[in-house]
């Protein structure tokens, strides 16, 4: 299961209350992990591009996301979920054709294909995308931090892009994604998470957010 959406939409927040539901109320083995930077390499990778001072051409930049993602892929998730783990990811390939494809202006299809060839065709279950005007985003991180990636200082036109085709990308596939108001109250989108989720499982809905 992956997570997606913009700055501040409250991602990894939403990951971890249901980390903690799957583990305590279900005894699910939980792999909680990201995009990019979800293995040693991949630190080393997401510092490059989130952090390098300077340009990064856009293509470069859509190929160090997917040799990220080939390596996660291959040594972290395949293995978790091939014994019966249960994965939770912070951004995965619809990521790239959102930010790599419409916000860097590069053609979509092609980004996807390179993820989908970097992982082996391997899509989630289920994508939760917490949609979240990038106005709101970007005053959540004003209060959160003071630091900001690259990505994160890009433009408004960059992040109106970017969540204009997260919508596209849901509506083209809407039995895999669920779209989720990141303006509602936290422990309403994490309900409705689990009740999404619990049907995948086979298992029952309980537990406080």
């Amino acid at each position: 299961m992956t997570f997606e959406g913009g700055d501040g939409s409250g991602k990894s927040t939403q990951s971890a209350l249901l980390q903690q539901w799957l583990e305590g109320e279900q005894h699910r083995e939980v792999v909680l992990s990201r995009e990019p930077g979800g293995t040693d390499l991949g630190l080393e990778l997401r510092e490059i591009i989130l952090h390098r001072r300077g340009y990064i051409a856009p293509r470069a930049e859509a190929l160090i996301y997917a040799a990220d993602r080939a390596h996660h892929i291959a040594t972290k998730v395949r293995p978790a979920i091939e014994r019966g783990a249960v994965v939770l990811q912070d951004l995965y390939l619809d990521s790239s054709v959102a930010y790599q494809g419409a916000g860097r202006v590069l053609d979509g299809g092609e980004v996807r294909r390179l993820s989908l060839w970097a992982t082996e065709n391997l899509l989630p279950d289920l994508t939760v995308l917490l949609d979240l005007d990038p106005e709101v985003g970007r005053a959540r991180l004003d209060e959160a931090r003071t630091r900001y990636d690259r990505l994160e200082a890009e433009e408004a036109a960059f992040h109106i892009r970017v969540r204009d085709a997260y919508l596209q990308l849901a509506a083209a596939e809407p039995d895999r994604f669920l779209v989720l108001s990141a303006d509602r109250p936290v422990a309403e989108i994490a309900a409705a998470i689990r009740t999404r989720i619990a049907t995948l499982l086979g298992a029952a809905v309980g537990g406080d957010a």
